[in-house]
């Protein structure tokens, strides 16, 4: 075929000679062709076939990781489970206390992270006689899931699973200053009712704004009865102190394997290596440290932290996350008082081998680096370490004393939170006015919570400033009835990060959380910003990006801007960008509430009502997104308010149509909320 398809190509004017000539040549050139290419294939096929065989021969199924739950119940004869949704920490806590209380009742539990797990298995608990899941779970922002429950919740609203054998309760963690109290709980106890689940005790809510602890012990306290009644079991005794982990102390160890404050991989902090999160923070040089108010007790301060070559990305509006450690002053105190080597290195192990939490935190480390980095060692301690504390008390007044506070009985409540609630006694000041007590420090730092990330809002803007995240906070310090001076922990940590020539002093672990607080896609929506204080911050980043894109030739909207602060002597933050911003015209409007420049106290609320024809217009004829930055106890719930009464007088609606309007705003995304209590 090759031969005769090139003998039609040949000119005819050629010779028969030329012919014969040329055929021959071109004959022998694609034989050779053609048996080389066909040599080759044979040969590379053949490779091709042989190839996978000797994987298949010789390759190990690489290791799985088991996402049922029941079939670890299983086999490890577990009936009760207890799901985890927890931003701080706490839900856990609870969870793992509800874990432990089973073993009373002649019941085995565990604590679940849903994250780690296929809750779609939730429909073959029933495979395990007396079985029941319990959910802790905590709300985030504004009704949102934790992060670590966000696939649960996405889970739940597409589900359409049979849940008919699954016994079920809950109890949510919220705080009713936001809009959204306990949305988290509230929905979970609702959507396992509808997919059939059988509810066996009622919904627990727990309110952080009044006593969280007080919640759980009520809602637990009954709690329990009922799994007893439905079950018909009874409690095998009184509550004992049961050790969770085990000790070991290291005296020949390698100090290259031991932690010294990294929050997941070993040596993190000398080998940084991206992507950068909760477990993989990064190590942010403080480029700048200032003071922002002028006068006043209070110190203020604006931070620059340096994310050049973290590959680290965010937005307007988005929250860092810091990881800060605890006053040296107090760890070593800690350790005189329990006549502790705080140097020791130790490990403490899960006593359950099959527990997927091996450690309380990383280990091995030393006592003086859990105390400083891992462990919340400010907060007032709750019930249950109280009650597994007293055991070590050797004086039976004090004992008696801390079993009656971490107990249910109305009398013990009330001394919990006047004692140590209220007192704001933290786990030195319990030591200190208890000479009697002192427990191991290893069970003390087993008992301790862990010391969480603190999330500030970022105060700049990523396409003004792509290497830096700034940060604006105000020290927390404050005298408390025992006349003792308690320090916020992440903001005198912070204070103290002054820039130097190494850095090596000025480091902040840090990662970003995204969040819902974003700018108009449209730079020509107007926005309205409200934001006391440090609720400012930011504002900041949102007006440095509107400026940043009027100078890219964009059409950008009205900047409005209600901004509250003490004094303008004291405490007006940004009072110079502030004022830049305002004369450059990107910022259309700034008005400034002195609350304490006058007889008569003025907040952000009075100024919105003074303008709030204005208000309406923007609202109502330039559909502007609304923003509020701050308080969320007072501040948040005045202005939300305000804006009903203005939605009501201008826009001629009665107050239920008018709440509805703004919540349908909310709904849309163009009535936003960053606040904390």
């Amino acid at each position: 075929m090759g031969g005769a398809g090139m003998e039609q190509n040949i000119s005819p004017a050629n010779s028969p000679a030329q012919q014969d000539s040329l055929f021959s040549m071109m004959d022998v050139f694609l034989i050779s062709l053609i048996t080389g290419l066909f040599t080759y294939w044979f040969f590379f096929r053949k490779k091709k076939e042989e190839v996978p065989d000797l994987p298949k021969m010789q390759s190990v199924a690489a290791p799985v990781r088991d996402s049922s739950f029941i079939e670890k119940m299983k086999k490890t004869g577990r009936n009760i489970v207890v799901f985890y949704g927890s931003q701080t920490g706490t839900a856990e806590e609870f969870a793992n206390r509800l874990a432990k209380d089973a073993h009373r009742y002649g019941l085995r539990g565990m604590a679940a992270d849903p994250e780690e797990y296929d809750l779609s298995d939730l429909s073959r608990l029933s495979e395990i006689d007396k079985s029941l899941a319990v959910f802790c779970m905590a709300t985030y922002g504004e009704g949102d899931p934790t992060d670590n429950a966000q696939d649960f919740y996405d889970w739940l609203q597409e589900a359409d699973a049979d849940l008919s054998g699954l016994r079920f309760a809950v109890f949510g963690l919220g705080n009713k200053t936001y809009e959204h109290f306990n949305a988290m709980g509230k929905y979970v106890d609702k959507r396992l009712e509808e997919l059939g689940a059988q509810r066996i005790f009622e919904l627990g809510l727990g309110d952080d704004d009044g006593n969280l602890e007080e919640d759980f012990i009520t809602w637990r306290e009954q709690f329990w009865p009922a799994v007893c009644e439905h079950f018909g079991v009874e409690a095998t005794g009184e509550e004992s102190s049961i050790r969770q982990y085990e000790l070991v102390v290291h005296t020949d160890v390698n100090m290259n394997k031991v932690y010294t404050g990294e929050m997941g991989r070993l040596k993190s902090y000398e080998n940084q290596k991206p992507p950068f999160d909760a477990k993989n923070p990064f190590l942010a040089q403080v480029t700048e440290n200032r003071k922002l108010n002028e006068g006043g007790e209070r110190h203020l301060m604006h931070l620059e932290l340096d994310i050049s070559n973290s590959k680290i990305r965010y937005e307007s509006g988005d929250h860092v996350a810091v990881y800060p450690a605890n006053d040296s002053s107090l760890v070593n105190q800690i350790g005189e008082i329990l006549g502790t080597d705080l140097d020791t290195i130790m490990s403490l192990n899960n006593l359950d081998e099959e527990s997927n939490k091996k450690h309380p935190f990383p280990c091995p480390t030393s006592y003086r680096t859990a105390l400083m980095y891992y462990l919340d060692i400010t907060n007032p301690p709750r019930t249950n370490v109280l009650y597994e504390l007293a055991q070590y008390a050797t004086d039976a007044g004090e004992q008696e004393r801390l079993r009656k506070m971490a107990s249910s009985a109305a009398e013990g409540k009330a001394l919990y939170l006047s004692w140590v609630v209220e007192a704001r006694r933290n786990i030195l000041a319990i030591l200190q006015d208890m000479p009697s007590l002192r427990p191991p420090i290893d069970h003390l730092c087993e008992l301790l919570p862990r010391l969480q990330a603190r999330y500030y809002s970022i105060a700049s803007s990523s396409k003004v400033h792509p290497n830096a995240i700034h940060i604006c906070a105000v020290t927390v310090e404050y005298e408390t009835k025992t006349g003792r001076l308690n320090k916020g922990v992440a903001t005198n940590w912070l204070k103290n990060k002054v820039p130097n020539e190494n850095g090596s002093n000025s480091l902040v672990p840090m990662y970003v959380r995204k969040s819902q607080f974003r700018l108009p896609f449209k730079p020509s929506t107007p926005v309205i910003m409200i934001g006391p204080g440090t609720g400012i911050a930011p504002f900041i980043g949102f007006i440095q990006e509107r400026a940043w894109l009027k100078q890219q030739g964009k059409e950008v909207g009205e900047t409005v801007l209600y901004y509250g602060c003490r004094r303008e002597r004291e405490d007006y933050l940004y009072r110079e960008e502030l004022a830049r911003f305002h004369q450059e015209g990107v910022l259309t409007q700034l008005n400034v509430a002195f609350s304490r420049d006058q007889a008569e106290k003025v907040y952000v609320q009075h100024l919105l009502k003074k303008n709030k024809e204005n208000i309406w217009k923007l609202i109502n004829e330039g559909n502007a997104h609304i923003y509020v930055c701050g308080d969320a106890r007072n501040m948040a719930r005045d202005v939300q308010n305000t804006f009903y009464e203005i939605v009501a007088e201008f826009g001629n609606m009665g107050q239920p149509q008018a709440v509805d309007y703004v919540k349908k705003l909310m709904t849309k995304g163009r009535y936003s909320l960053d606040v904390w209590s």
